[in-house]
């Protein structure tokens, strides 16, 4: 996830191209060994959840560890009065609660952060800047080799990928695969064309546009793609049919925040994923497989983004609304 609001001259949002993009491959500089690698993950990042929930879904948790920042950014120089970065940062379960960076809020530290105990940062820019990368920005996830002490990743689609293929020597679910390749071309087409532009990275679109030409064009761009997506989840149960994909699990990020989070944070209202009935059953029935299910705090999701942008909610009020009950059996077997 971003750490600015970069826009362009007509006020578009402008997300950075991830810097770091090296492959974990057998016989190479990063090859698929136990225990050697730490992902760097924040729960609220619809990207970074997505990777953990990859780990969950092949059973790697065992051999590639992980931690979990705090949702709410945090000064990552606290003692340089100078330095005005706010980000990523890890506390420990039980510290004393954080305020947003105007000193609004108290938003406590639970049970579900992780410190990093590989490189002891208290900040997801503290272990880039150890890493050499002093521009940033500084995102989650981020893929880090504990032997030679350098970032592998910090592409989400691409360390998705890797998880998949990479360790099927050691990962307890060796058959799962998130890639069948005979839906390849189409899913990538699809992500291309709609899911990632229009949707994942349309959210973001509409709710850090500068002017309300780019809002306005987000903004239908969006609604179009989530009509079409309506129509087409309601005659198959995935976007690749009867088969559970790396894409079902993009999408499934995004719309799992969209109704707590993005229909008040980001302007997404024209309508909810409560009003789209295949949209709300294909939430439900990806939301039922444990191994996603356990990576969703909607605490940390709400807590983030209400909290971590100031000029967009000053005193880091929490909604109640958590979105519609995902409990509810799916229908779409």
């Amino acid at each position: 996830m971003a750490t600015n609001l970069e826009t362009d001259k007509t006020g578009t949002y402008q997300r950075n191209a991830s810097k770091h993009r090296h492959h974990i491959r057998a016989n190479s500089k990063f090859p698929p060994e136990a225990n050697r690698y730490h992902i760097h993950i924040a729960l609220a990042c619809p990207w970074a959840c997505g990777v953990l929930a990859m780990l969950n879904l092949k059973g790697l948790n065992h051999v590639i560890s992980h931690s979990v920042v705090h949702p709410t950014w945090g000064k990552t120089k606290p003692g340089d009065d100078s330095d005005t970065h706010y980000g990523w940062v890890y506390r420990k379960p039980g510290d004393k609660p954080m305020s947003n960076s105007l000193g609004h809020g108290s938003f406590e530290c639970d049970d579900a952060l992780i410190p990093d105990e590989v490189t002891n940062s208290d900040s997801v820019r503290a272990l880039y800047n150890r890493c050499g990368d002093n521009d940033g920005p500084y995102t989650t996830p981020l893929l880090f080799d504990k032997k030679t002490k350098t970032i592998v990743s910090n592409e989400s689609t691409e360390i998705l990928r890797m998880l998949n293929f990479e360790f099927n020597d050691i990962a307890k679910f060796p058959e799962v695969n998130m890639y069948p390749s005979e839906l390849q071309d189409e899913l990538q087409e699809l992500n291309d064309s709609m899911i990632y532009p229009k949707v994942n990275n349309g959210v973001y679109r509409c709710g850090f546009a500068k002017s309300q030409q780019a809002y306005n064009q987000a903004v239908l761009a969006l609604f179009d793609s989530l009509e079409e997506l309506e129509e087409k989840l309601g005659e198959q149960r995935y976007l690749g049919g009867n088969t559970f994909t790396w894409l079902d699990l993009r999408l499934f990020m995004t719309l799992v925040r969209f109704d707590p989070v993005y229909v008040t944070y980001f302007k997404t209202n024209k309508k909810r994923i409560v009003d789209y009935p295949n949209l709300l059953g294909f939430v439900r029935d990806i939301y039922s497989m444990e191994a996603v299910k356990k990576c969703i705090n909607f605490d940390h999701i709400k807590i983030h983004y209400f909290t971590s942008h100031p000029i967009f909610n000053t005193f880091g009020i929490i909604p109640i609304y958590d979105g519609p009950d995902l409990d509810v059996p799916h229908g779409r077997a």
